[in-house]
């Protein structure tokens, strides 16, 4: 069978790479192609957009590029016509995805959306969207099926990726500590603060400011920016330039690795937050977006936490600093925090239990699995 793949940011590229080989294994003669990232292509996905071109954030930042939104979204419907899928498989994105699901819909396409949209978050409305254009949708947090079901819409819930992706990475590609330091000039008895200052450049310029203010509080720790694997590197120079710290330093494409030595972290919002808790790194989350969209989404928010990590435990284990609250004086004080034994042992007992909630290996080959079931039953369907 066919099947086209829509994802649109660094994220959704990983858990398409793990969902495209499930794909692969539960449908030999599977065909794939679509939207995504290097990933993706490297588990046999054709690529006809990468999501380099695709990732825009915030009201504002998407008005002022609708146009080239437009054009890709033109693109992809012709894209998706020549290629004639047995099921167009969505993964986020939910501003871009969710149209195209109506659009599919109306098409006669099977509809499959994986990894849903925060509509528990703010868009409730979208909910209503989703019971007309998505056949299936599988959902990757635990209290998403209880929402669903309020709505009366029947989801899947196999458990999140990250259980499988994180624990192949620590299992067969984690750096020990020494190798990891020596290959990036760091020194192995300095504690290393992870910086994760977003993939995007709005994040990024946004947060990056301040968490170099902190290495330069803290002469006595290292600081390390994660590069995103989207970005130039040279994106991060102009910041270098301003910090003039010695303390710190910059790894490109090395997120999980820094991750998996880091003594604490910095990190933005979003599925790094839930990447940083499964490594067992204690974090202080921030996050400052554009003052317009920041003042429209609180209006709209319906949620006490912005990080998933205190969403799927209903309780503040991460300390979220947000807007205003996210300055230097304030983060580096946090950030002290973690290093107290008292607070260390609290935030790493949240962890144990977070992870009890995120499910048992083999997510993605279950959803792929169920995928293929559906789409046979369709066949089978249409034979008699």
């Amino acid at each position: 069978m066919k099947y086209y793949i829509i994802a649109g940011e660094a994220s959704g590229d990983l858990h398409g790479s793990w969902l495209v080989r499930g794909l692969h294994q539960a449908d030999p003669d599977a065909r794939v192609r679509g939207w995504g990232g290097d990933l993706m292509a490297r588990e046999g996905m054709q690529l006809d957009v990468h999501y380099r071109d695709t990732a825009f954030m915030g009201f504002v930042e998407v008005v002022r590029n609708l146009p080239t939104i437009l054009r890709l979204m033109a693109k992809c419907k012709r894209d998706i016509l020549a290629f004639r899928p047995d099921a167009l498989i969505l993964i986020d994105y939910p501003g871009f995805n969710l149209r195209m699901a109506q659009w599919a819909r109306a098409r006669g396409i099977k509809v499959f959306y994986y990894i849903s949209p925060q509509v528990w978050a703010w868009k409730e409305g979208r909910v209503a969207t989703i019971r007309r254009s998505v056949d299936r949708m599988f959902v990757i947090l635990p209290f998403e099926q209880a929402f669903y079901a309020r709505h009366g819409i029947e989801v899947s819930y196999f458990g999140h990726p990250l259980v499988d992706e994180v624990t192949d990475f620590l299992e067969g590609q984690a750096p020990d500590r020494a190798a990891f330091a020596e290959r990036h000039g760091l020194d192995t008895d300095t504690p290393i603060v992870a910086l994760l200052p977003g993939s995007r450049k709005q994040e990024i310029r946004r947060a990056l400011g301040v968490m170099l203010e902190v290495a330069q509080r803290q002469p006595h720790r290292q600081f390390v920016i994660a590069g995103a694997p989207s970005m130039d590197p040279e994106c991060y120079s102009p910041f270098f330039a301003r910090a003039r710290s010695d303390n710190l330093h910059l790894v490109h494409n090395q997120t999980w690795p820094l991750l998996s030595v880091a003594d604490a972290a910095l990190v933005t919002s979003g599925t790094a937050t839930l990447e940083t808790a499964m490594f067992g790194v204690p974090q202080v989350v921030c996050y400052r977006g554009n003052y317009l969209s920041y003042l429209i989404a609180r209006r709209l928010i319906k949620v006490p936490y912005i990080s998933l990590v205190n969403l799927i435990m209903g309780e503040a284990l991460v300390t979220e600093l947000i807007q205003d609250d996210f300055n230097a004086a304030r983060t580096a004080a946090e950030l002290d925090q973690l290093f107290d034994p008292e607070r260390l042992a609290q935030v790493q007992s949240g962890y144990a239990a977070l992870r009890k909630k995120l499910g048992q290996p083999g997510v993605a080959r279950r959803v792929a699995d169920e995928i293929v079931s559906l789409l046979s039953q369709k066949v089978a369907r249409h034979g008699h």
